[in-house]
This record gives C-alpha cells, structure tokens and sequence, in this order.
C-alpha cells in the first residue's frame, strides 16, 4: 500500500497544485472487499477512444468538507480515465423530496451513469429503477439503498464503527462513561455505524453511554454538544462519527484534560494527535474517496466490464505515532478533508488530482 508522506517533494507539489486551485476558486451476484489506500506517485490516464459518456452526480449536502472531497474525486477519477465528456453536478442542501427531483433531472438529460449518496435506503428505489430501466447505471457510495437495480461502493461502516469502539473501550480499561456522537439519524452509515458499536458494546458490561447524541456529521454542531457534554458530565471517552478535530478543540476551550477520542482520517485530527502530547485517540478511516471508487466503477461497467455489486472498502485504526505520520499531510490543508485520497485498485488518479478538483473539461 503506497502512502502520502508529509516531508516529500512530491507532497510540496501537491499542496502547490491546492494553492492554485484555491487561488482560483468478478460476476454481479459477488461481493468484493478492499483496504483503502492513501496516496501514490503516478496517475494511470486511459485514453479516450471511440465512444464517451456522461455521469451524472446528485450530492444533498453542503458545506461538508468529507462531500466536498467525494465530489473532487468523483471528478479526478472522470477526468483521468479519458473517457468521460462531463460530470453534471446536482449538488445542494435539499431533503429527499429534492435530490429524488435532482435524480430525476439527471435522467431527463439523458446522463450514462448516476452516481449518488442517498439521503435514505428505499426512499430512491423507484427513481434508481426508473433510471435502470432507461439503461442508466446507478452507482450509490456511502450509503446504501435496498434496490437491487443500484451499485454499491461503500466504507464498511459496521466495521467502522466496531473497530473504533473496541479500541476505545480497551483504551479505557473496560470501564467508565462513554460519550456517543453519532452522525444523521436514520441515515444508513450511521445506523450501520451504531450496528457495529453496539457489537462491540456488548463485550464491555462495565462501560456506560451517558450521553448519546446526533451531530448532523457538522463539525459546528459537533463542537456545540462537546462542550456541553464534557463541562455538565463526567465523560472518560468519547467516539465520534468523523467530527473529531472539533471535538478535540473544546476540551481547550472548557480548561479540562483530554479524554480517549475516536475519529475518523480527518487531516485536522491526525496533526492534533501528533502534535498534543497527552492526547490519546484512534484515527478510523472513512475516505471520501469513496466517490472516486464509485465513479470508477460506474465506467467500468459503461466499458463493458463485469463489476461485483457490492464493494466494501474495509477500514483501518491509526494511533501509533509512526502510522499517523505515514499518511499525515503538512501544509495549508483542508481541516475536514482526509489523508486517505487513493483507493487501490480502483481509482487512476493522484492525490494532486483530487485537490485540484476538476472534472472533464474544466
């Protein structure tokens, strides 16, 4: 597995490339399981010949910056394989009702393929077979629907949330109050999520939730119910969905001592780990890059390939001081973004093309 290194030269070109752009701006019936992979040095372009397509992306929020990232890799990966005219991007704060509108929308303009991260598991079943039904592929990444007519591309999100729990749970002795900030309610990563903690919770009598809450994957929200949780309560531990570095920034604000936190690959978090001697916490991946997985798959199966179904990217737990350095990036980096931007053996572009975010033709 190729790693990004903060110290190298190729790491300076990469973060050169972001200050420009911000400057600017197997069988279907199979499953298939890989290891997520952080950067790499080479970009693999397939060049375009004969005939080309377009994909179609509906995205419901904004102002998040593990979307912002799947979206940015969702284009790098159209771009670099050559064969891909235009990623038409539906991407707005809207509620079901809206993005199956979008959907809709994306079918009428006669898009090859849809990739999407739905907002609830049957809500979509009917447009993603209206779609299918046109011969559009449909390619759903992160959270899963119940239709058999879409293709998922997913972090395996009962791991994630089992290996970060057993790792804090085991942190803690076996015992103590846990603080629990889970992600959207009803939301199949985060029900998945909760599937894989409780798993874990099981095998720890002696551990108490006292105090479970829903942060909206907001790092703003997040923060607000930290600071509330840790000045009001008791709390030895805490795991989080993915809003970790700000969670981390409250016990400063409040004057208390670090407790043990779960997070996700968030660069923010994992300098905060290096950096803050006595704070002990468990890197999960999560990487948005997920949506470059999809959109990798969504053309192989316009190419003609045969594409498993389900591909689940199984997570890994970071808290050793050599293991985070592995895959930190130094520099003037997003805060929400992850370390994690190349997803072996399936995505063909470089961390550099993710930063720059642009898709065919821009």
């Amino acid at each position: 597995m190729s790693r990004l290194r903060g110290r190298t030269a190729r790491l300076a070109a990469i973060l050169a490339v972001f200050a420009l752009v911000v400057a600017a701006c197997s069988s279907d019936s199979e499953d298939t399981t890989t290891t997520a992979a952080s950067g790499g040095d080479t970009t693999t372009t397939v060049a375009a010949g004969g005939e080309t397509f377009t994909i179609g992306v509906s995205n419901n929020t904004v102002g998040n910056g593990w979307r912002e990232q799947m979206i940015c890799a969702i284009k790098a990966e159209a771009r670099v394989r050559g064969n891909v005219d235009e990623v038409v991007l539906l991407n707005r704060e809207t509620d079901t009702a809206g993005q199956i509108s979008d959907i809709t929308s994306l079918i009428s303009q006669g898009v090859d393929a849809i990739i999407l991260n739905p907002g609830d598991a049957e809500a979509f079943n009917s447009v993603i077979e209206e779609a299918e039904a046109q011969g559009i592929v449909v390619v759903v990444v992160d959270n899963a629907v119940t239709s058999d007519a879409a293709y998922l591309v997913s972090n395996d999100q009962a791991a994630y949330g089992e290996l970060g729990a057993r790792w804090l749970f085991e942190t803690m002795g076996g015992s103590g109050n846990v603080a629990y900030m889970r992600g959207i309610d009803g939301v199949g990563a985060d029900t998945l999520r909760d599937e894989g903690f409780q798993l874990a919770l099981a095998d720890y009598p002696d551990i108490t939730i006292a105090a479970e809450v829903f942060t909206d994957w907001s790092p703003t929200t997040g923060a607000q119910q930290a600071l509330e949780i840790i000045t009001t309560q008791e709390i030895d531990g805490i795991w989080t969905s993915g809003i970790d570095y700000s969670v981390v920034e409250q016990f400063d604000a409040a004057g208390l001592p670090y407790v043990p936190i779960v997070g996700a690959d968030n660069n923010a978090f994992i300098e905060q780990l290096l950096t803050i001697s006595d704070l002990s916490g468990v890197a999960v991946t999560n990487p948005p890059s997920v949506g470059g997985a999809g959109a990798a798959v969504a053309i192989d199966i316009l190419e003609g390939q045969d594409v498993a179904k389900r591909t689940l990217l199984t997570p890994q737990a970071f808290s050793e001081p050599a293991d985070l350095e592995s895959i930190f990036i130094e520099g003037d980096f997003p805060a929400g973004w992850s370390s994690y931007m190349e997803i072996e053996p399936y995505t063909s572009y470089t961390a550099a093309d993710v930063i720059a975010c642009k898709g065919p033709g821009e």
